[in-house]
């Protein structure tokens, strides 16, 4: 289970979401969570420990899909790269050696289109919100992960949900979409 929470803070309260969240035995662990570095990644420390020592994951915003987001992941930091090339960089360091792939993962907005960013060393998966209702597709997904695309993890909840609430129409619309998420992100 994947929890969208976008948390992110510093010292003693990361270290509180990051219990919460991932930490066995909590009422609400997850196996991955969703964070915000906009404190500095470093301020997720705790989080990324925590998720390290239980074996889960953590997805931190990068370039997401919401028209607000380029005033502040596009800005340049004063070594020239945007502020998502340096999060997404920070990240790569961090799952630096990590096989098959890190724990470690970005957001990455589906609905984005071409980035201009280096995504392909990351060496973590990807998170793709943004397919279905908010205008992405499957195929669409090349044209935004170009090289990276193999570590892409496609978000279509909101569209399966709307399939509800018969058990059976959610069942056929989760097929459905993992059919063609699996092809778009399959296909060569």
């Amino acid at each position: 289970m994947l929890l969208d929470v976008k948390r992110g803070d510093i010292g003693s309260t990361a270290a509180g979401y990051a219990d919460a969240y991932l930490r066995d035995g909590s009422s609400l662990a997850a196996d991955a969570i969703t964070v915000s570095p906009f404190l500095g990644v470093g301020s997720l420390d705790p989080v990324f420990d925590t998720a390290l020592e239980y074996g889960r994951g953590v997805f931190v915003l990068a370039l997401t899909s919401n028209p607000e987001a380029p005033s502040v992941q596009h800005a340049r930091t004063p070594d020239g790269r945007t502020v998502a090339q340096a999060v997404l960089d920070d990240l790569a360091v961090r799952n630096a050696g990590a096989t098959p792939l890190g724990s470690i993962g970005a957001v990455v907005g589906a609905t984005i289109g071409q980035t201009g960013h280096d995504l392909t060393r990351l060496n973590g998966p990807f998170l793709a919100p943004g397919i279905g209702a908010q205008g992405g597709t499957p195929e669409g997904l090349r044209a935004v992960f170009g090289d990276a695309l193999s570590a892409v993890l496609p978000a279509v909840s909101r569209e399966v949900l709307a399939a509800g609430p018969s058990p059976e129409a959610l069942r056929k619309a989760t097929e459905e979409h993992l059919q063609r998420c699996v092809a778009a992100v399959t296909r060569g």
